[in-house]
């Protein structure tokens, strides 16, 4: 488990509703919060998957521009509505979010009444509306019909109805009366995040991170998190497993760290137990591992404001307790 300072990072809920979450992640090193708050942010709303209508046939209609007799609304105002349905899938389903997906969707109202995001129906159990209520259309006389086929499909971030290949949908001969939507696919709507100094022990430049995440309830903002640090961690476990021969002869500072000298080199410098001196100039040049350190000569230690020979030579003792070295002075 990484420590900072000694201590463990903890994530603490704030506040957490369906589509709010408040989270505070602390003590992280110095520049820390802003990485990681950056990071999380993007891949929120960039990359946590979700379902979306992307696009819609309406008999009697040709295109979004036309009005339908008894309907209040123009399609241009229906199909806004669309995009704001929300939906996820239901209780036990598992999707493979690199597989796409298609579902159907039906809509079948008529005479006077409310047409509301409740009035969709799926050919089948897997996919299920977060918002019975939205107001779709409404229907002021006794002969207005509204029939509408919905595709439903999976992926990631939004896609504008320019975008969308509407002509293998196959809904009418040559897409005829098919109009796209606009759809985002992440239920993730929003994400800000703060970061704020905190201090543990005699260390006073340590960053605490506030978190808030919105989405559309389809997916919980705790959920959505956990899903986004997962997708981070996917990635960044193509650097953590590179083979020996990737690293190739110039790997680490100045070409000078062999893979052997690093291995294990994630562990933070707290666990060498460092004297407050050695290891408070060490944090303030941000050397934060082992693995960092010992990329670095003798001279490079030396040139760091704080240290001097007798912190060289704990910093010696310390690593050749684990079988380690500074990198040489030569080359």
């Amino acid at each position: 488990m990484i420590k900072v300072a000694g201590r463990e990072p903890t994530v603490e809920v704030v506040r957490l509703t369906p589509d709010y979450g408040k989270f505070i992640i602390e003590p992280l090193p110095h520049g820390y919060g802003t990485t990681i708050g950056n990071a999380l942010r993007r891949v929120l709303l960039s990359s946590v998957p979700g379902v979306a209508i992307t696009s819609a046939t309406i008999d009697g209609v040709a295109h979004e521009y036309t009005t339908l007799p008894g309907v209040r609304e123009d399609m241009t105002e229906l199909i806004l509505n669309l995009k704001e349905v929300a939906l996820q899938f239901a209780d036990g389903v598992e999707v493979d979010p690199d597989v796409p997906q298609e579902f159907r969707a039906q809509i079948q109202a008529e005479g006077v009444g409310e047409v509301t995001a409740a009035d969709l129906v799926f050919e089948g159990p897997e996919v299920v509306v977060v918002n019975p209520e939205l107001h779709l259309a409404q229907l002021t006389t006794e002969t207005a019909s509204l029939a509408i086929e919905l595709v439903v499909e999976t992926g990631v971030g939004y896609i504008a109805a320019d975008d969308h290949d509407t002509a293998e949908t196959g809904l009418s001969e040559g897409g005829k009366g098919l109009i796209p939507v606009d759809s985002m696919f992440t239920p993730v709507r929003r994400v800000n995040h703060t970061v704020e100094q905190t201090r543990v022990g005699h260390l006073i430049d340590l960053d605490r991170l506030i978190l808030e995440v919105w989405t559309n309830a389809a997916l919980g903002p705790r959920q959505a998190l956990g899903q986004a640090a997962r997708i981070l961690d996917a990635y960044m476990q193509l650097f953590t497993d590179l083979p020996a021969d990737a690293l190739g002869a110039g790997a680490g500072r100045g070409g000078r760290a062999e893979a052997g000298r690093v291995e294990g080199g994630e562990a933070k410098i707290e666990e060498l137990e460092f004297q407050s001196r050695t290891y408070n100039a060490l944090k303030k040049e941000r050397i934060d591992t082992i693995g960092e350190l010992v990329r670095l000569t003798e001279r490079e230690v030396l040139e760091i404001r704080g240290l001097g020979s007798i912190s060289v030579n704990e910093i010696k003792e310390r690593l050749a307790e684990r079988g380690l070295s500074l990198a040489s002075d030569e080359g």
